[in-house]
């Protein structure tokens, strides 16, 4: 499924982990919405996922889920 989200307002985050290095930003674009960005690629494309996955995703990374 594809959404188009405006997201010309969105106010983007980078983690503060990740210090001068590039990786990703996320940004709330509404209620139902969280936007994730490449941040060296501020004007391309981004996934766009609901606040559940978003905590579903962030809860697994601290739980160590994706480690290899």
């Amino acid at each position: 499924m594809s959404v188009y989200m405006d997201m010309s307002r969105a106010v983007w985050r980078k983690s503060s982990f990740s210090g001068t290095a590039q990786c990703v930003e996320v940004a709330r674009l509404d209620e139902e919405h969280v936007g994730v960005r490449d941040s060296k690629d501020g004007s391309g494309p981004a996934l766009i996922f609901t606040p559940q996955e978003w905590r579903a995703f962030v809860g697994g990374v601290k739980n160590g889920e994706f480690d290899l």
